[in-house]
């Protein structure tokens, strides 16, 4: 029995073992392939890689493609993102947060990319990429609904998936629209405006513009220079201006 037991074991580790060998291999032979094409023909060889790995590996390896495909040229973020996406939709947010990660300063862009490619996935990858860069969630918002004006629902729940605290101030926003409103720009300047009013603590103080008067109207008389000799005493304890 203890000789069964061991032999259950050992036969265990062996496939565990073949597993972790073949799946290096296999990132081994990804990232050579990737070496070997020309930069411009990498983003379609990156999709292709993705389409090609099995369910199991495909969140993973969509990962390592989107970081080997960026590594001689980040520039070529939207357009790998936008590659894999239209192959396989179901990893464009994958490929969107991947991106986003390396890529902060583009948050938008590959966004637009990803939704265009994959509209279907528009609330999934406006939380992916929102999760990488919270504090741009309205850029990456306005991004998605550049592409799907009439996805707002979508959008936003995207947006509060991945920033919760906004949550009850987009309900709010919504509820004034009685749950149609015309557009993400519009939700989220409503959203603005609570917030600051509020507390301010989610979006910054609100910036106010600058104060309008009536036009300086310059005095009438002709101006004197005032000497001892023209001026009057003024009796102690100042001047009483209230009367007449």
């Amino acid at each position: 029995m203890k000789k069964l037991t061991l032999f259950v074991l050992v036969g265990l580790f062996l496939t565990s073992w073949s597993a972790l060998c073949s799946e290096t291999n296999k990132i081994d032979s990804m990232k050579l392939a990737l070496a070997r094409v020309p930069a411009a023909e990498r983003p379609a060889k990156a999709a292709e890689i993705v389409k090609l790995a099995t369910t199991r590996d495909r969140t993973a390896i969509t990962i390592e493609v989107v970081r080997d495909a960026l590594a001689p040229n980040p520039a070529a973020a939207s357009a790998v993102v936008g590659a894999i996406a239209k192959a396989v939709p179901e990893m464009a947010p994958v490929a969107a947060g991947a991106a986003a990660q390396l890529q902060p300063g583009l948050v938008a862009e590959i966004a637009k990319t990803a939704v265009a490619a994959a509209p279907d996935q528009v609330e999934k990858i406006v939380t992916a990429v929102c999760r990488v860069v919270p504090k741009d969630y309205r850029s990456i918002a306005l991004a998605a609904a550049d592409v799907l004006p009439g996805s707002v629902k979508e959008i936003l729940r995207g947006v509060v998936a991945a920033v919760p605290d906004l949550k009850p101030i987009i309900e709010n926003a919504l509820s004034i629209y009685q749950g149609n409103p015309p557009s993400v720009t519009v939700v989220l300047d409503t959203t603005g405006r609570q917030a600051n009013e509020s507390s301010g603590a989610i979006l910054g103080p609100v910036v106010r513009g600058p104060t309008l008067a009536p036009p300086y109207i310059p005095p009438s008389q002709t101006s004197t220079n005032v000497t001892p000799s023209t001026s009057g005493t003024v009796p102690r304890g100042g001047r009483n201006y209230s009367a007449p």
